[in-house]
């Protein structure tokens, strides 16, 4: 016996009749536009929009809508970089290279801070270093070099007309 295929009906002829043919949409006026759709894309994701709200909390998370924190355009952030004694004495190998029985290590553009304890001798040249930090290393036996910033002087400019008076009223 010989299996005879059967034509599978299309889309269109087998939702006929769901609610007045709407192929279950409910209302026809639901599908009649795109309004409906609330905009291509990411459009309608805004802070205060709420009709694509549990897309977007899916793709990014519950930290995507609330306040971030301002920062006024007269703050300075603070760029330096700051490396703890720990993180220097678990990793000596990549900061430093061990010459004789003390490490040699050169972090010319950080602040070394004194979070976590010394065990070698370590003799670090730094842009800054943190008291506690310098007392730390010197307790076991090494050393800070703080590179030394040289202050520029600006030389003080009066104007001739001031100058002209003060030597008026110097003479009277």
């Amino acid at each position: 016996m010989a299996l005879v295929k059967s034509k599978k009906r299309n889309k269109s002829v087998r939702m006929h009749g769901k609610g007045r043919g709407t192929h279950g949409g409910g209302a026809r006026k639901k599908r009649k536009g795109s309004g409906h759709r609330g905009g291509f894309g990411m459009a309608g994701t805004g802070k205060r929009a709420d009709q694509k709200k549990t897309l977007v909390n899916k793709l990014y998370g519950h930290g995507y809508f609330g306040k971030k924190g301002i920062t006024s355009t007269g703050t300075k952030r603070d760029k330096q970089l700051k490396i703890n004694l720990r993180e220097i004495e678990v990793h000596l190998d990549k900061y430093g290279k061990k010459v004789g029985d003390r490490y040699e290590i050169e972090l010319k553009k950080h602040k070394i801070l004194g979070e976590g304890e010394v065990k070698h001798k370590l003799f670090i040249t730094a842009f800054e270093a943190s008291k506690s930090a310098i007392v730390k290393v010197k307790k076991a036996g090494g050393e800070i070099i703080v590179k030394e910033i040289k202050g520029i002087e600006t030389p003080l400019v009066e104007s001739p007309r001031v100058k002209a008076r003060k030597s008026k009223a110097v003479k009277k």
